[in-house]
Order: C-alpha cells, then sequence, then structure tokens
C-alpha cells in the first residue's frame, strides 16, 4: 500500500518543472507592471 502511493509522488525534476511554470510568468508579469509604473506618459496614467 504505501509502495504505491510513493510510486505516484512526482519526481523532484518534475515538481520544479511545476513550480517554474507558475514562478517565470508571475515574474514577468510583476515586472511589466513596475515598468510600466515608471515608463508610462502622464497622460497615459489612470489616476487622473
Amino acid at each position: 500500500m504505501l509502495k504505491q502511493l510513493y510510486e505516484m509522488i512526482p519526481t523532484g525534476k518534475v515538481l520544479f518543472c511545476a513550480a517554474l511554470s507558475g514562478l517565470i510568468p508571475w515574474t514577468i508579469y510583476k515586472l511589466n507592471r513596475k515598468l510600466h509604473e515608471y515608463g508610462d506618459p502622464p497622460w497615459k496614467n489612470g489616476n487622473n
């Protein structure tokens, strides 16, 4: 029984790639938000 459960657990490589598949887009999203915060012209800013 325990052996079957142990075989169902993904390998470390799979877990690492799964974490990267969420971390990379989130990092790009945050970086893009910061770039727009500092680089957008005043007329494009929605805080008027």
